[in-house]
This record gives structure tokens, sequence and C-alpha cells, in this order.
């Protein structure tokens, strides 16, 4: 048996293999179940005791030879192919070019930044929402005119769901699981029944900000604005209020900044003004707060919201709100050094 061994182990030194298959054969044929090896291993019941030391000891080695050769031979497969893989003959010979965040991500980062550094958080809501968070909770009644300031895509056959037309919906549920202080913003996309033009768009993506606690009065706003806008557009840019109506905040307000194209001069971005508008705000009206289990009596807060389209569109000089979407990689690349 001891001679049967050291032939097998001859053979097994000098194994070779063209390919995997080859190689799987060799295996079987050796150390598979029914192999040689295991043969051998049946056989060894038989031999003299006073040979099985010897026998099992040249018996170990042949299998361990056996294993060790056939690992050595996957291996060198597994290099070969490897380096194979490495080689992409397809591979353009040009330098791969990097990508760079959207426009909308960069003013979103901005934006959410600025506000970080005054201690507001972001809060995210769903999408697809029901009629009390994005209408009755904020002081919307049924037949209120205020509903058709906002054309809203309605689900057919659940008319109690929608889509949300503002990210306020976002606002509502975090008043109603959290007691002030509130200090929150809201990014997120919405949609709105539009006809699609330069201008406008079915859907687009607003931020909007709450603040809720006691004593919060209109300056303090007022000063928030002021920061925001001087972040975002430079330090020598100036703000106004102008009187307007929602049906969420009382008093309410549109923001206008001086114009940082012409300074203030006058020209066809500003409409010759000096002004553009940007964003709408105001105290929160009493029955949100109510609506939302907050004492009205003891707090008070400020909100205002903008569609990052508009800023962007604005901070970048973009005279065309749909090229945001149209995924024109000419368009994408320009924005390679705002990040």
């Amino acid at each position: 048996m001891i001679e049967r061994i050291k032939a097998l182990l001859a053979e097994v030194e000098n194994l070779q293999a063209q390919n995997a298959e080859e190689l799987e054969a060799l295996r079987i044929k050796y150390l598979s179940k029914k192999g040689e090896i295991n043969a051998l291993m049946g056989d060894f019941r038989n031999v003299a005791a006073e040979s099985k030391r010897e026998v099992g000891k040249y018996l170990n080695e042949l299998k361990e030879s056996a294993q060790n050769k056939i690992n050595e031979l996957k291996a060198c497969f597994d290099a070969a192919n490897d380096s194979t893989d490495l080689v992409d003959l397809t591979r353009t010979a040009y330098p791969i070019a990097l990508g760079t965040r959207h426009p909308l991500s960069i003013v979103r980062g901005e934006i959410c930044d600025i506000f970080a550094r005054l201690g507001f958080s972001i809060a995210e809501g769903p999408e697809v929402e029901d009629d009390w968070h994005v209408f009755s909770a904020l002081n919307f009644a049924e037949d209120h005119p205020a509903r058709d300031m906002q054309d809203t895509f309605f689900i057919q056959h659940h008319p109690d769901v929608l889509l949300r037309t503002h990210t306020s919906s976002v606002q509502v549920r975090v008043m109603e699981r959290q007691q002030p202080p509130v200090r929150i913003i809201c990014p997120g996309r919405v949609y709105r029944n539009e006809a699609v033009s330069a201008r406008a768009h079915c859907f687009f993506h607003q931020v909007e900000a709450l603040y809720v606690d006691r004593q919060v009065s209109f300056a303090d706003l007022k000063q928030v604005l002021l920061f925001f806008a001087r972040e975002l557009f430079g330090a020598g840019t100036e703000i106004r209020l102008r009187p307007s109506y929602f049906p969420f905040t009382e008093p309410s307000a549109e923001m206008d900044i001086t114009c940082h194209i012409c300074g203030g001069k006058g020209c066809n971005i500003c409409k010759h003004t000096g002004w553009v508008e940007i964003l709408g705000c105001g105290m929160v009206d009493p029955n949100v707060l109510e609506s939302c289990g907050i004492d009205s009596h003891t707090h008070s807060g400020f909100a205002l919201g903008m569609g990052i389209e508009r800023i962007a569109m604005l901070k970048y000089r973009i005279n065309d709100i749909r090229l945001f979407f149209e995924n024109d990689l000419r368009f994408l690349r320009q924005f390679a050094v705002a990040e």
C-alpha cells in the first residue's frame, strides 16, 4: 500500500490543468468521496497494526499534497482572470469626467446650511398627503376661496388624498407630535396642476421654515429674513416686506430683495424696479396653532416659504425652469464650479 501511495504522490506533484474544467476533474479524481485518496482511506482499516503508523503518515502526506496542488492551480486561474478583468479594451483613452451635484441640490444645501446655523433642524414628510394636513389644519375652510389659489392633484378614487401643494403639511405633522419650542425647515418636492412653461412647472421644490415658541414676534421674523438674504445673496443685500395674504399666517407678507444683478438700479430681471420677490412669510395664524394642539394664548410663531427653483434661477441667472428637469449635460456641467 505504501508503494501505491508513493506512486500517487508522484502523480500529484506533476498535476497540470489547462482550464477550470480540467482542474475540477482532477479534484474529483483525487479528493472527492469516490476519489482515489478516499479509497485508500477505506483500505487503511485492513493494514496490519504494526504498519498503521507508517502508512497513516504517507496517507496524510498524500492528502495534504493533493489539496495544496489543487489550491495552487486554482489560485493561478483566479489571478489570470483578475488580471484580464483589469483591462477593459472598450474603455475610452480619455479621462473619465466627474459628475457634479444638481444646481437645485446645491441651492437646497446652501439654504439648509444657513438655517442650520440659526438652530433649525430638517423635517420631512410624505408627498402623498390627506386634506387635513395640506388644507384643513392650515385654516383652509372647505369653501374657502383660498383653496383656489393652488390647483391640486387629487387622487381620483379618494378625493381626500392628494399630492401636497406645499411642504406646510410637514409643519402640521411636526406640531401635532411636538410641543414648542419648534424650529424646523421643511425641504421637499411639491405638485400643482399648472401648465408647464419657462416660469412654471407641475412639480417643483420648496423650503419652508417654522419657529414656534413663547413671545416670538414679527421682529424675530424680519431679522431671520435679513440674515438669510445676506448670507445667500451677499452682504450688501437689502430686503423689503410687502403686505400680502396667506390663510395660514396673519399678518402675512411677501419679501423682496435688492436685485443682485443690477444692484437695485433696474434691469429686465427686476422689471426695472430694483427689487425681486423671493418668498412669502408671516406670523402663524392662531387657528393653525390651535388645530395642532398648541395654545395660541401662550405661544406664537412665524413661518416662511420659498421655491428652490426660483432662488436658483435668480442666483445663477437661469431664464427657463424646464432646464432643471431635462438632464442636459451641457447645462449641468456649468455648475461644476459651484460645488
